[in-house]
């Protein structure tokens, strides 16, 4: 603790002031690009490794008991109550071209961070957050056979493996969840 919060210990309103002003400082060299790094959740989808921006994702759970949807496409998982709320919740792995989960001991659900698109994704393992630096940004070759191309927002390289980073705003907003009915 520095000499000028310890003078601080004795006033814990002046304190609190001080430290918040001290994160709102730091938090200020993040937004404007001063900061030098890129945090993203990441997790797995069958054999392949992402990561979803951090800010797109709210929290992470472990698989609510779903309420399946008649006429819906496979990829559909359901739908649950989670707090109170109704929560849509899409295999991603189904939906992007990779085969379902089968370990639903580490499958987990990204919960989108939009109050207006309740929206959860199922992935099949989640890592923990990551953070890349601006050097370790790659160009990805994007095949339009890969379903989950228009859904990317750039990668990133890390001791051979590549990162794509997978944007679930984007993927809540596509066609095929508006069309996830038959």
């Amino acid at each position: 603790m520095s000499a000028a919060l310890r003078s601080l210990r004795a006033q814990p309103f002046h304190l609190l002031l001080e430290l918040d002003r001290r994160l709102r400082a730091a938090r200020s060299d993040s937004a404007d690009g001063s900061a030098d790094v890129w945090q993203g959740l990441a997790f797995r989808l069958g054999e392949r490794w992402l990561v979803a921006p951090k800010d797109d994702v709210r929290e992470v759970i472990p698989p609510p008991r779903l309420t399946r949807v008649p006429n819906a496409r496979p990829w559909l998982a359901g739908v649950a109550n989670v707090r109170g709320s109704l929560l849509t919740v899409v295999d991603s792995g189904r939906l992007l071209g990779d085969e379902a989960s089968g370990d639903k001991r580490t499958a987990r659900v990204l919960v989108l961070n939009s109050e207006r698109l309740p929206a959860g994704f199922l992935v099949d393992e989640v890592a923990g957050y990551r953070q890349f630096t601006v050097r370790e940004q790659a160009d990805l070759e994007r095949s339009e056979q890969d379903p989950s191309a228009p859904y990317l927002l750039g990668g990133f390289q890390r001791e051979g493996r590549v990162w794509p980073v997978l944007s679930l705003h984007r993927l809540a907003q596509s066609d095929a969840l508006r069309r996830a009915g038959w």
